[in-house]
């Protein structure tokens, strides 16, 4: 697999089409429908999260999503220069999925994240912000 790389504006627009092109590229390097769908939801996730909490919903500000094969994993790196995150806390919500009316506020997105990823890590170095994700394709 060739390494995927991505600039996209900060509309939740572009991110729908982001995760289109992500799509496209894992169907044809044949890749399980699951680890599709586990990308496609991260991706969105955390995309949006950087529109919201990074960029405060202002347009015209660029994320870079790459993915690329690190011998048995799929790696994918979100990379913007808005507000970092003070930390990586992902926390172990408990709850009834079936009972939708009582879902938890925050941190959903990230708990979801973390449950479909082997892998989860944040950084942030010289005003950029990295978030990586890496799913096991072997």
């Amino acid at each position: 697999m060739d390494e995927f790389s991505l600039n996209i504006d900060s509309r939740y627009e572009c991110v729908l089409d982001a995760a289109e092109k992500l799509l496209t590229v894992l169907e044809q390097n044949n890749i399980e429908e699951h680890i599709k769908n586990a990308f496609n939801i991260c991706l969105t996730e955390a995309a949006n999260n950087v529109i919201k909490h990074g960029y405060k919903e202002e347009p015209g500000n660029e994320i870079t999503i790459k993915l690329r094969k690190e011998g048995d994993y799929l790696v994918l790196e979100i990379i913007d220069e808005g507000l970092p995150r003070p930390n990586l806390d992902i926390p172990d919500l408990e709850f009834d999925p079936e009972d939708i009316d009582n879902l938890p506020e925050s941190g959903m997105g990230l708990y979801i994240i973390k449950q479909l990823m082997d892998d989860v890590n944040y950084f942030s170095i010289n005003g950029k912000n990295y978030f990586i994700l890496k799913k096991s394709v072997s």
